[in-house]
């Protein structure tokens, strides 16, 4: 059974590895952790960089410079970069370049296995459309290596690796918190094995590269195998794909390493922690509140009544940190927990479109003309058909027409011309990269984290430090006060 103690203190004086600190869960993990627990011993903080300066200069850029540090730099002061650098080692590192994980000092290498507690991978590339040999390289190769680097560390009480919960691709129904098992496929078909997934990645790269092919070529090439290789076992996209290899090799590799492994839904803005709202770069449904506020999205494909699952990033990062304490030291086991609303506190797309609706009604976006832009309600178009019929008749007939009135007019309509022709490239792209979610029918099983929430509010641990309830959000209030404003405020430019 897990002992659930006081979660500060579990954190104070403790060591931990973060792999992928930049990313935007990582900063929000990091920021927290420094915040709340001013006593950790060491943050170990692994990023890409060509050295240690460049590394301590992206780290403070990219993570101390933002918003998100505004309670630490309140606090702290002139300090503050004092208090950090006392707390945290910034390491240039890549998961990619084997099992010490790019690390060149050999010394820091030797202090790390002996003084590292905790393991929390969070590099990965989380982009739909990438290529497969980075998909591969970042989220199940770099996992392994993160794993095997965790072997070696000697106080290693418990590895956390984050997943996604749509590993699952898109099955239909409950989906328990569930391990796959290695070779495991979505669609049945056999065969799927590790070591073929890396030859066919390395011999198309090698071919490419022999036929002297253009970066540009390899990069659509690699792109597309990506889609084939997932497609062809069940998986939607090379993001899910490598991650649930990822998963699958965790469990057959992990030996008595203590396995946690995460699985949040879509992740939205902050809730309240360190402030409501603070959110970093286009996140999945956010590229439609852009769209939408900018005037570009009139009609969308999707299931109106379909429940959307999305979880705000600092329970995401409160229910990380509890597990951590939970399963310290559970030598061997694995545990897998989903982080979502849509069985505790479900909401369905129509409710975001009028949360948009109403948003953007009293707080239009301004225009580079400086002008209001005025939105309406969505065309939902409940069907791929439907979908295809509207573009055909609204949007791609027109197109042809101006073609040929810009043509026949000198290229006089050629600005209008082109603004079409990108509104349509850039909602079909969506369309083919999210049409998998649009229209997904499986809700997430979260017991495993209901569960620990429980435990912990019986044992009295500090849940309101660490809220990680879904059922404490108010839809309404969340997206018309807290997340489509915190989109405006650091996504909209």
């Amino acid at each position: 059974m897990m002992e659930l103690t006081s979660v500060l203190k579990f954190l104070e004086n403790r060591t931990i590895l973060v792999t992928g600190a930049t990313g935007f869960l990582a900063k929000i993990f990091v920021e927290k952790i420094l915040r709340v627990q001013p006593n950790v011993k060491k943050l170990y903080l692994l990023l890409r960089a060509q050295d240690h300066n460049a590394a301590l200069q992206r780290f403070n850029n990219e993570a101390v410079a933002k918003d998100l540090f505004k309670l630490l730099r309140e606090k702290y002061g002139a300090n503050l970069n004092t208090f950090i650098s006392q707390r945290t080692t910034i390491i240039p590192g890549d998961i990619t370049c084997g099992e010490n994980l790019g690390v060149k000092d050999s010394n820091l290498l030797e202090e790390m296995w002996r003084e590292v507690e905790v393991v929390v991978n969070l590099a990965a590339t989380t982009n739909f459309d990438e290529r497969y040999d980075t998909s591969l390289e970042l989220n199940t190769l770099g996992a392994i290596h993160v794993l095997n680097f965790a072997k070696k560390c000697s106080k290693l009480k418990v590895l956390l690796h984050v997943s996604t919960a749509y590993v699952s691709g898109e099955k239909a129904g409950l989906i328990l918190e569930t391990p796959y098992n290695l070779g495991e496929t979505l669609n049945g078909i056999s065969g799927l094995n590790i070591d073929t997934e890396k030859k066919v990645m390395e011999e198309t790269l090698k071919q490419l590269r022999f036929e002297g092919s253009s970066e540009e070529t390899i990069t659509a090439a690699m792109k597309e195998l990506g889609l084939e290789r997932a497609r062809k076992y069940g998986w939607p996209n090379p993001y899910v794909f490598t991650k649930a290899l990822a998963e699958m090799v965790l469990g057959d590799l992990k030996e008595d390493v203590p396995l946690v492994i995460f699985r949040p839904t879509i992740i939205t803005s902050t809730f309240q922690d360190p402030f409501p709202g603070w959110v970093e770069g286009i996140r999945t449904i956010d590229s439609l509140v852009v769209g939408y506020g900018k005037g570009r999205l009139t009609c969308f494909l999707g299931d109106p009544d379909a429940i959307i699952d999305i979880i705000p990033a600092d329970m995401v990062v409160n229910a990380m940190i509890v597990t951590m304490m939970a399963h310290a030291d559970q030598r061997g086991s694995q545990t897998i927990y989903h982080v979502g609303t849509s069985v505790s506190n479900p909401i369905e797309l129509t409710r975001l479109q009028d949360f948009g609706f109403h948003y953007f009604r009293e707080h239009p976006w301004i225009d580079k003309q400086g002008k209001p832009v005025i939105v309406g309600k969505v065309n939902v178009l409940s069907s791929m058909d439907s979908f295809r019929r509207f573009m055909a008749l609204h949007y791609l007939l027109p197109l042809k027409g101006l073609e040929i009135v810009n043509t026949v007019l000198c290229q006089f309509f050629e600005a209008k011309y082109l603004e079409l022709h990108r509104k349509i490239k850039f909602v079909m792209r969506l369309i083919d990269l999210y049409g998998p979610y649009l229209f997904f029918k499986g809700i997430y099983d979260d017991m495993n984290t209901e569960k620990l929430r429980r435990a912990g509010k019986e044992a009295g641990i500090e849940l309101d430090v660490f809220n990680f309830s879904p059922k404490s959000i108010n839809w309404e209030d969340y997206f018309s006060n807290t997340h489509i404003p915190g989109v405006v405020k650091y996504v909209f430019k």
